[in-house]
């Protein structure tokens, strides 16, 4: 991947709201050309020749290049993540122009965020503000109700507006991918209508 195209592809991000569609390697082999320009300013026998400056300087705009096309994906997909999170829907089409890496950072934030909104908003599984641990023959405050926690599913079928464990109302397309709370993945997981994405599940 040379810097003309990847200035290309930084460009076309910059101009829209959405994820373009990238090459899956984009950022391996931008990384291989790096590592071969590199090599190539090392083997000048004067570092401080023109020659050995434009390689440091190409080096040096690709990283950029990468930096900064890493960034603007990275609030994008976090955005998704959020907006995901609330329950709205997302555009399949989005989804698929993620990268492997950037799908698995998608789905690990995705639930960081709903285990977050759980334990602040809802109990969670840790202790809620100003709650002190008990000193020894102290009394414990009443635990807060527990929230279930959250679960990365993929919808197989489409389903009617439910409310779930937690209040929240959720609708779900055919292939929409989307957190619920454990208790009402786990029933639709038995109905067959989606399919549990953690890991170990």
């Amino acid at each position: 991947m040379q810097l003309d195209e990847l200035r290309v592809i930084l460009l076309s991000e910059r101009e829209t709201g959405r994820l373009v569609s990238i090459p899956a390697d984009i950022f391996d082999s931008a990384r291989a050309v790096i590592g071969e320009l590199t090599a190539e300013v090392y083997a000048q026998e004067d570092p401080f020749h023109d020659d050995a400056r434009y390689l440091i300087e190409r080096v040096a705009a690709i990283r950029e290049t990468l930096e900064d096309l890493f960034r603007i994906r990275t609030q994008k997909i976090l955005a998704l993540a959020y907006t995901q999170e609330q329950g709205q829907y997302i555009d399949r089409d989005e989804m698929k122009k993620m990268i492997p890496a950037e799908r698995k950072m998608f789905d690990e934030i995705s639930l960081a965020i709903a285990g977050c909104r759980c334990l602040l908003t809802g109990g969670g599984t840790g202790p809620v503000p100003g709650q002190v641990e008990a000193a020894e023959g102290a009394m414990l405050p009443e635990q807060a109700p527990r929230v279930p926690p959250y679960v990365l599913v993929r919808a197989v079928e489409t389903m009617e507006p439910f409310m779930g464990v937690d209040g929240r109302i959720y609708a779900l397309e055919k292939e929409d991918i989307v957190t619920l709370p454990e208790r009402n993945a786990a029933v639709l997981c038995e109905r067959n209508i989606v399919l549990n994405m953690n890991l170990g599940k």
